[in-house]
């Protein structure tokens, strides 16, 4: 069916989704118990939302409209704590992450649901292997054509949020030596990457989508894995690339990073995003997944090469008329403080030098999502 209108919100609204972990406490390792956390959570006041995710040692939470980064770290506050009570209840633990460090794909259980079915179907094993965590912001646009001049405008500052989110070094038991591993995988799926370069919502929809529905390989927005995506139906661009953080403070602080980005982007002083920014677009994607702040980023405007960490201060610097306007200092300054201190992929490797094991990892995950103020230090069992 077509596309149809790209419907109108206010301009820089912002919402939050979360895919979180849900770990058995005996053994660390992942457990299908998203069934019965909903069963639960069904009964209670929820803020926000909670849906299920593709297998069932997954939930994504999401917040509700939000203007300004304050709401937004209220609101996540509020969901955490109605989270860590129900767990406490499952005897279950919660927590970020952009990947578990050991779980195996092959235990992973399908959650019964006609989507997630046919997503099985399609791509085979990749179903269990999407058993990956991510962060999703949406930016809210007043026009179609605003989306997608924003989704094509933010692609040299992909890498800034990749590296500030990155918390998925370990996979199926391994260091990767990635910061952010979890792109990887997402990187297998055939629809996955960077948008077409297309300014205009008419074009998008009326032909780009309309001819990919013939096809018959896409029904809906859902079947792309884009890094940024627009969202007709919310009036929003999607940002896909970032892993979920250990802890919802620094959810928030991405959240309004971006909004406090798009709300400098739409000024238009920056020169115009043009299809050969793209030239660089894997190798910068590449340089933050695999090096996080130490990675080399390449303008596309200029070819000038930078370490990503210098690049993201100084945009943070450039930024700060429009965080003020945005009630967004703090969440400014928590990112600069990150971006000189290391990101949540250094602390849990960290945290596996103290510990000696990938189970002290997650100890220290679930408590950093708890709350940051009582993380406490694993102890061998």
């Amino acid at each position: 069916m077509p596309l149809g209108e790209f419907m109108h919100s206010d301009a820089l609204s912002m919402g939050v989704e979360l895919e979180l972990q849900l770990v058995n406490l005996s053994d660390f390792d992942l457990t299908a118990a998203s069934p019965d956390l909903l069963h639960l959570l069904a009964k209670r006041p929820f803020p926000g939302n909670v849906t299920p995710e593709i297998t069932q040692s997954m939930i994504e939470i999401c917040t509700d409209v939000q203007t300004r980064y304050t709401g937004v770290l209220g609101q996540l506050t509020e969901i955490r704590d109605t989270l860590v009570r129900a767990a406490d209840i499952l005897n279950i633990g919660i927590c970020g992450g952009g990947t578990h460090p050991f779980q195996k794909w092959t235990d992973r259980k399908i959650f019964s649901k006609p989507r997630f079915a046919e997503v099985s179907a399609l791509y085979g094993y990749l179903a269990k292997q999407f058993t990956i965590f991510g962060q999703h912001v949406h930016i809210g646009c007043t026009s179609g054509d605003d989306a997608m001049f924003l989704l094509h405008a933010l692609n040299r500052y992909v890498p800034h949020f990749i590296a500030l989110s990155a918390s998925s070094p370990y996979v199926q038991g391994g260091d990767t030596l990635f910061n952010s591993a979890r792109l990887n995988s997402v990187y297998a799926f055939p629809l996955s990457g960077r948008a077409p370069f297309l300014l205009s919502w008419d074009e998008f929809a009326n032909s780009y989508f309309s001819k990919m529905e013939k096809t018959g390989v896409v029904k809906s927005m859902k079947d792309f894995y884009w890094d940024i995506r627009p969202k007709p139906e919310y009036g929003t661009i999607e940002l896909r690339v970032c892993d979920t953080p250990l802890n919802v403070e620094r959810a928030a602080a991405l959240a309004a990073y971006l909004q406090v980005l798009c709300s400098y982007l739409l000024e238009r002083r920056e020169a115009a995003p043009e299809e050969d920014d793209y030239l660089v677009y894997n190798y910068n994607r590449f340089q933050a997944c695999r090096f996080g702040f130490d990675g080399v980023t390449v303008h596309p405007k200029t070819y000038e090469s930078s370490i990503l960490r210098e690049d993201i201060l100084a945009t943070l610097n450039r930024l700060k008329p429009h965080a003020e306007t945005l009630d967004a200092q703090a969440a400014l300054t928590h990112l600069s403080e990150v971006a000189r201190t290391g990101n949540d992929a250094q602390y849990l490797r960290q945290q596996y030098q103290e510990s000696g094991s990938p189970e002290g990892m997650v100890h220290s995950a679930i408590h950093m999502f708890r709350d940051r103020r009582r993380r406490t230090r694993w102890v061998a069992m």
